[in-house]
């Protein structure tokens, strides 16, 4: 029994041993990068005798090998190269045709070497199988692991390649159409588009004044009318985002109206910010939610969550500008690049002309022309369909488009009932209530009362939601009767997103379609315009005043405001342009947009609770809870095994930085053990198999984020904080 145990404790170290060699030696050989060698320089290294073996039980291999499918090019697109090409009359034709002809002999020639990779990999996993049970064989069989992995990491690389032509090919079809959609866009559009932004930036400078002090240009001298405030909550609340992808979500397959079920949330979160929040706030003359929770917790606490802001500010933001820019490309014909560029430049240039007085102004002005834009874009649509409104109504709700009530209690899914009653309403407290971004717009009303009235009538905000979802079934019943032309097909196959900004070109009459167009460019610029203001007021308020220029006056705090509204506005642009690759984790970009604001918004929320409600206790568990906050959202998003090993570093570190602060309060370090566990097990915990084989990890739609943040900083910031006197 004993000898019997030695024997498999002792075969278990020498499998272990063998391992350990095998993963060493690949990793040298990566690290080398040396090619992998055919099966006969292979074998040449052993004694005659494995090497007869090996190369029998190779021959065997091969023999035995099933009849694998050769890898062919799939041909997906709904419209051939030859059928789209011919329908275009773009001027450089002929280069896209050539470019489009080099990626397609490029992709046949990279799926065949894909398909004789995969083939050499599979027939070296099968060999090194059948030599693992041979015990003479040890040697061979640890050399062929090796070869195995080798042609495993040279499948990845063949199949990566595969890809990027794939998206290449794709690439070049959709530059080509959108440069065939853009000539719709006439002269008379682009008239439209430049009288408003001059119009906007005569009325926005004019409406600023002069701004003579750090409290003109950050609080508008606290002088500014409520429905000019609320106007531009709304505009910056609505964004390119709603605008073009609410549309978008009801045309797409399967897509409906439950979108709006998250109103329900906001509306009601508008009312306890307007009710309890802002009182708070006018108590004294304060700049931002985070002097609050300063005067409350401690400066650190506000450096903190000035900090916090501007992470997620930064990630929301730049997010929502890229979507815009997106939309751009369908009247530019240009790359995504160019279109941001654009909206930066605009973007910049507003900021610094009037601070939040011209933000405000134009955003105000932004949201009539939005109003504007949707309700004509309805009312064309109702012109455009035999029957109006009632056909379109009619096919909607066959189809599907027109639901609104989603009572499904699938966590993973983020258009429900639930969501909308119990989850974004966290997102709108944190957002409207503790989020620089809005809550500096409050801050520029004449007294509570008004800053009051300003959040809580920007409530009707779901009106223009709701009517923006009723276009996109307009949109859908119109391209039912009348399908799309082979340049719009490739385009909204390769993105559904910008299904809106081509109805909007191809379709509406010139002028209307610029109208519309320069409402897109609004909503962008509103987004970044009203970001650089808020980013600009913080690092003065952290950095600047405090630590570079302590006492200066208030002329040159203002014009040094305005380098920093240009330095953000360079360093946001960039971020936005990066954009592309972040936004291929989820669904729709609606989501993602909503999703980047999550990391921060639950511990800024869980913050100011903590500051705001009688619980009298210090900022010294935020130290704690506002990582873990921040931990678990990302917990949540990302499995993959270089975000694991983050998780593990970050929450190692927190546990370590517990024993060393809290060795004689054991209590305090079993709080954040279980707060650590918790965060640990999201990540790392396997909850099933995907069809893809692929492992299913704990995840929740996004919408749920921002309560699960919020709970895990206020409770570790109440539990491990100490009681204030």
């Amino acid at each position: 029994m004993e000898a019997s145990r030695f024997q498999s404790i002792q075969a278990l170290k020498c499998r272990c041993i063998v391992l350990f060699l095998a993963f060493t030696v690949i990793g040298v050989h990566r690290a080398m990068g040396d090619e992998p060698v055919s099966f006969d320089r292979f074998i040449e290294q052993f004694p005659s005798r494995q090497k007869n073996k090996a190369l029998a039980l190779w021959e065997e291999t091969v023999r035995a090998e099933p009849a694998e499918p050769v890898v062919r090019v799939e041909i997906k697109e709904r419209v051939s190269d030859e059928t789209l090409f011919e329908s275009l009359t773009i001027k450089n034709k002929d280069a896209f045709v050539a470019a489009l002809k080099r990626a397609r002999e490029e992709l046949t020639a990279a799926a065949a070497d894909l398909d004789a990779a995969r083939r050499l990999h599979s027939r070296w996993v099968r060999f090194a199988d059948r030599l693992e049970p041979l015990p003479d064989m040890g040697v061979v069989y640890l050399k062929s692991l090796m070869m195995a992995r080798t042609r495993a990491s040279l499948l990845e690389e063949k199949e990566a390649r595969v890809r990027h032509l794939e998206k290449r090919i794709e690439a070049i079809r959709v530059d080509a159409s959108l440069n065939q959609v853009s000539l719709n866009f006439t002269y008379k559009d682009w008239i439209v588009i430049v009288v408003y932004l001059i119009f906007t930036t005569v009325l926005g400078g004019a409406l600023a004044g002069k701004q003579a002090s750090i409290k003109d240009f950050f609080l508008g001298g606290r002088k500014l009318a409520w429905p000019a405030v609320c106007g531009s909550i709304m505009a910056t609340e609505l964004s390119a985002a709603t605008f073009l992808i609410a549309p978008a979500i009801v045309f797409s397959k399967g897509g409906d109206m439950t979108y709006i079920q998250l109103a329900i949330g906001t509306v009601i979160a508008r009312f306890i910010i307007g009710y309890f929040f802002v009182p708070a706030y006018y108590k004294r003359e304060i700049y931002s939610p985070y002097d609050y929770m300063g005067n409350q917790l401690g400066d650190r606490v506000k450096k903190i969550t000035s900090i916090l802001f501007m992470i997620g500010g930064i990630l929301a933001q730049g997010a929502r500008v890229y979507i815009a820019a997106k939309a751009l490309q369908v009247i530019t014909g240009t790359n995504i690049t160019t279109s941001i560029i654009i909206i930066g430049a605009v973007s910049i240039g507003w900021t610094i002309m009037g601070g939040i007085t011209t933000v405000i102004w134009t955003d105000a002005i932004q949201f009539v022309l939005f109003s504007l834009g949707s309700i004509a874009a309805l009312l064309f649509i109702a012109t455009s369909v035999d029957g109006g409104m009632l056909t379109v109504i009619r096919e909607g709700i066959a189809a599907g488009k027109l639901r609104m009530i989603n009572l499904d209690f699938n966590l993973k899914e983020a258009y429900l009932l639930w969501c909308g009653l119990f989850a974004t309403g966290f997102l709108t407290l944190g957002s409207h209530g503790t989020d620089q971004l809005m809550a500096q717009r409050m801050f520029t009303c004449k007294n509570q009362n008004e800053a009051r009235k300003a959040i809580t009538w920007s409530s009707i905000v779901i009106v223009m939601t709701f009517v923006l979802l009723l276009v996109g079934a307009g949109v859908y019943v119109y391209y039912k009767y009348l399908p799309m032309n082979h340049a719009e097909q490739v385009i909204v196959d390769a993105d559904s997103m910008k299904v809106f900004a081509i109805y909007i070109v191809n379709v509406m009459p010139p002028m209307l379609s610029g109208l519309l167009m320069a409402a897109i460019f609004a909503t962008a610029i509103s987004t970044l315009d009203s970001i650089l203001a808020a980013l600009s007021q913080s690092t003065i308020s952290i950095l600047y005043k405090p630590y570079i220029k302590p006492d200066e006056t208030d002329a040159h705090y203002v014009r040094a405001s305005r380098i920093i509204v240009f330095i953000w506005g360079i360093f946001l642009t960039a971020f936005a342009i990066s954009c592309h690759f972040i936004a291929q984790r989820f669904g729709d970009l609606i989501q993602f947009a909503l999703a980047m604001a999550a990391y921060t918004y639950g511990a800024l929320l869980g913050t100011f609770l903590l500051a705001f409600l009688p619980m009298k206790r210090d900022d010294l568990g935020l130290m704690w809870g506002v990582p873990l906050s921040i931990l678990i959202v990302f917990a949540l998003n990302w499995h993959q095994p270089v975000t694991q090993l983050i998780v593990l570093a970050a929450c190692f570190i927190l546990i370590i930085q517990a024993f060393r602060r809290f060795r004689e309060e054991p209590l305090k370090i079993v709080y954040i053990g279980i707060g650590v566990s918790i965060v640990v097990l999201i990540s790392m915990a396997v909850i099933g198999t995907a069809p893809d084989g692929q492992s299913v990890h704990i995840s929740l739609a996004w919408p749920w984020h921002y309560p699960i943040g919020t709970a895990v900083t206020f409770c570790i910031g109440t539990l491990v904080g100490s009681r204030k006197e």
